[in-house]
């Protein structure tokens, strides 16, 4: 060899080992920089994906989801093994074999870095996606690709290759939202992971690349040649058959958005959910994967949306027909039988809608009712034909609607709330071809003529035991007003008031057959402009009228005066135990006809009062909440009534200046002496802190007991009159259900603004309200008989189908005795008009022919309940 060829070589190979020794201590040096701060792996072993937040019935049905980040972390025994070997396929086929770096991989990046100076994507293993996804920006350079290396390393040596699969499939972004194979899944298809097909698992793989250039939605050519790639080295991996791998291919693209499917219909619940999670945790709300468990009824919650609905239709219906939408250019014979003559419809075209035929270029009614919004339970449609008591109309997703004359004649036209145009002839003087319209269901195999409601309503249901919210309908139609009218519309409650004055007259000494005079009266009040003449809602006036008669008539002059004797300091101070604010209310004579403000809500825990015996509870929604590891995070604990509780805690009240041990303020005595009649005793429970009733459901908790706040006597008193409300009086159109448990008092307020029932039984409280969101009168007789009534009777009748009668019971110290029904005095021997009414033991009256004079020759009054107020 010669001496110069050998010296280039010894130099060459010295270069090379120098090279290769800096290069390795470079390495040694780089790693023992880099490795000290990398993250702790710990953090992989618990993480905490962006799950989004979920709202669930009670039954375990999902209501609505909130999160920007659509994910449903899956296990990785939950990962179908055709996705696995997609995935692997389309972004590391050695992911099994490598340590976490593919070193031929980086060579094949290396040599391409040499080659065109141009950085490339290989070598990337699943492994390092998961440390750039979770740790790492996304950024090209060689310092997070040295990061990105050591970190890989160090997960493998701590995690399970299933476990950096599952992290990776359930963190990628694949589009749309979708975060995870399972909400991809879910989005593009409407399936769940394990019903996905072969050519849908492939697509779904080949999207991490380039989640937006390879998209089924945007862009459906490039989308199917990623797919295709996917499929073709699934195939050369052998994971496929040929077979199956032609079979995929021939699919053609089918991806569409698919909206979250939910199992129960109830935006405004779900809106409330979602206020009071933000409240509590921030802005985690949303990501942190909470599952909340509400109180609501799916049963119950259908039939308040249906009931609520069709109760303003009705109420719309009553009131006329303002028009259709607009016109749409409906050209040629739309009838696709030869041996039919234009214009005519064959007998069966109702269920076969294959029958008509609109040719495309001869109408634009699709177009026009793809932008026509679908309120509530309406859809929209284009008449097709109209006949002289008939219409057939075509709707948006291509069904017949047939609108016979029973569901089209109520459409005169609208002029204002008290007048309508002429009565209908035919169905051509409401309805031409091609308007577009609503339709509504209606009896089977027809349709309603309907029209968005202007009028809102709003009905809540509670548990009277609890608080419980088991349903709640805030409107018509949450999409197109978010108001929630049960907890943010404060309305004056009319007569629906009027039971919590009679009752703090029956705890004054007033009775159920206490005579008062419903006659004129005329009051100077300042404050209800110079004079105030109220007056009954028909005008006219009915003289001495018992008390419980008064209340299920609805008379307004026997309220004034009542509340006149018992004086309005001792009312406001009394409606405290029912929940309400004072300081609401007004401080005049008009609070005995509601002339104050509240919401549903507030009326309905009210009226659960006197529906559970006398006790105060909180209406809640939220059960329980769970976090991303199913660990349950809140569990709610309001006051129940519990009258055995509430026994030993009165007890024990009484050793500990009326505080038990489960932090509940109670009643020690109710106070219906008349030398202390205005001194109201305070039945609120006192703020308990949240770490007393957010509790776990580890092991049995003592019950937070609610505070009696009206006496059992009292309550069952009301509840008797409030049952006449049904039976006799302004509420006996609820006598359709057949039931003898139901009591309630209707309300209207003047000049018809607002409409109220306000019901219950002993397991249920129901309050449905109709009106307009900027008050306005609803029309002559639309009283709340006829416009709120039949939305509760409609609610009522499925949420109690199939429940026995449930009616509260007698308590002690109640009797019950014959009466005249004329002067409220008990009744003589024989009187074949006497009547039966309930009294406290020891305020049963006398006749007043037999109350002579006690032995100090002073008449006596036996506490004479049987008073006359003139």
């Amino acid at each position: 060899m010669k001496p110069l060829f050998k010296k280039l070589v010894t130099f060459s190979l010295a270069s090379i080992l120098t090279l290769s020794l800096i290069g390795v201590v470079g390495l040694l040096g780089a790693y023992a920089y880099i490795t000290p701060k990398l993250p702790a792996i710990d953090t992989l072993k618990d993480v905490k994906l962006q799950v989004p937040l979920r709202v669930y019935d009670k039954e375990g049905g999902l209501i609505a989801e909130f999160g920007e980040m659509k994910r449903s972390p899956l296990k990785y025994e939950e990962i179908p093994e055709s996705l696995i070997q997609a995935v692997l396929a389309a972004e590391d086929d050695r992911f099994f074999e490598h340590p976490g770096v593919d070193y031929q991989g980086i060579l094949r990046a290396a040599i391409n870095l040499i080659l065109t100076g141009e950085k490339g994507q290989g070598g990337s293993t699943i492994t390092m996606q998961v440390a750039r996804n979770f740790f790492l920006s996304r950024e090209k350079t060689y310092l997070r690709k040295l990061n990105e290396i050591f970190l890989a390393l160090k997960i493998e040596g701590e995690l399970s290759k299933e476990d950096i699969l599952s992290l990776y499939l359930n963190k990628i972004y694949l589009g749309k939202r979708a975060y995870g194979a399972a909400a991809a899944a879910r989005v593009y298809y409407g399936k769940e992971p394990a019903q996905l097909t072969l050519d849908e698992v492939a697509m779904i793989a080949g999207l991490p690349k380039a989640p937006s250039s390879y998209n089924p939605i945007a862009n459906p050519e490039r989308a199917i040649q990623r797919r295709n790639y996917v499929l073709g080295r699934m195939r050369s991996l052998e994971f496929i058959t040929e077979e199956a791998y032609q079979l995929a291919l021939a699919v053609p693209v089918h991806a569409e958005v698919h909206g979250q499917d939910t199992d129960l219909e109830a935006p405004y619940i779900a809106e409330m959910v979602r206020n009071e999670m933000v409240a509590r945790y921030g802005d985690d709300a949303y990501t942190a994967g909470y599952e909340v468990h509400t109180t609501v009824v799916p049963q119950k919650q259908k039939a308040a949306n249906a009931a609520l609905r069709e109760a303003l239709l009705e109420y719309d219906r009553r009131h006329g027909y303002r028009g259709s939408l607009q016109q749409v250019n409906l050209l040629g014979n739309i009838a696709a039988d030869p041996a039919l003559q234009p214009g005519e419809l064959p007998d069966d075209r109702a269920e076969n809608p294959a029958l008509l035929d609109i040719p495309a270029a001869e109408t634009d009614w699709p177009a026009r009712l793809t932008d026509v919004p679908a309120p509530g339970n309406l859809t929209p449609a284009v008449v097709l034909e109209v006949e002289e008591r008939a219409v057939y109309a075509i709707t948006r997703d291509n069904r017949i609607a047939y609108i016979p004359w029973e569901q089209l004649s109520w459409a005169r036209k609208y002029i204002d709330e008290n007048n309508l145009g002429p009565e209908l002839e035919s169905a051509g003087d409401a309805l031409q071809r091609g308007d577009v319209i609503y339709v509504a269901p209606a009896s089977a195999g027809c349709s309603w003529l309907a029209q968005p409601p202007q009028v809102g309503g709003a009905l809540v249901s509670l548990n009277p035991d609890n608080g419980a919210i088991e349903a709640l309908s805030g409107g018509f139609d949450y999409y197109t007003s978010k108001f929630n009218r049960v907890v943010q519309a404060e309305r004056q409650p009319g007569s629906s008031f009027k039971p919590f004055i009679y009752s703090a007259a029956i705890d004054k000494g007033i009775t159920a057959a206490s005579i008062i005079n419903d006659a004129p009266v005329v009051f100077d009040a300042p404050g209800l402009e110079d004079t105030w003449r109220p007056e009954n809602y028909s005008g006219r006036f009915y003289g001495p009228t018992r008390l419980r008669v008064a209340l299920f008539k609805s008379r307004n002059l026997v309220s004034i005066r009542l509340l006149r004797e018992i004086g309005i300091g001792y009312a406001l101070r009394y409606l405290e135990r029912f929940g309400f604010d004072s300081q609401r209310l007004p401080r005049d004579l008009s609070l005995a006809l509601g002339s104050g403000v509240l919401t549903p809500m507030e009326l309905a825990r009210g009226y659960t009062v006197f529906a559970n015996g006398g006790y105060l509870i909180e209406p809640n929604l939220i059960d329980y909440v769970r976090d991303a590891d199913q660990q349950v995070v809140l569990l709610n604990r309001p006051p129940v009534v519990c009258p055995e509780c509430l026994e030993t805690a009165d007890k024990e009240a009484e050793k500990d200046s009326g505080q038990t041990e489960t932090g509940v303020t109670v009643a020690t005595g109710l106070d219906t002496e008349e030398s202390e009649s205005d001194r109201i005793p305070s039945f609120t429970r006192e703020d308990v802190p949240p770490e007393e009733w957010t509790q776990t459901m580890q092991g049995p908790e003592k019950p937070v007991i609610a505070p009696r706040v009206i006496s059992p006597q009292t309550a069952f008193l009301m509840n008797t009159m409030m049952r006449d409300v049904v039976r006799y009086g302004t509420g006996r159109g609820a006598h359709v259900l057949g039931r003898n448990d139901l009591a309630g008092k209707t309300g209207t307020t003047n000049d018809q603004r607002d409409a109220w029932f306000s019901g219950f039984n002993r397991n249920v409280v129901t309050i449905s309200w109709v009106g307009f969101d900027t008050p306005r009168p609803l029309g002559n007789r639309e009283t709340g008989a006829r416009a709120a009534l039949p939305m509760w009777i409609k609610y009522m009748r499925e949420s109690l189908r199939d429940e026995p009668d449930a009616r509260l019971q007698q308590p002690p110290g109640i009797v019950s005795v014959l009466i005249d029904p004329e002067t409220g005095e008990l009744a003589r021997s024989g009187d074949p008009d006497a009547i039966f009414e309930y009294f406290l033991a020891d305020q049963v009256p006398e006749r007043r022919a037999d109350s002579g004079n006690d032995s100090n020759g002073e008449r006596r009054d036996n506490g004479n309940i049987t008073r006359d107020l003139f």
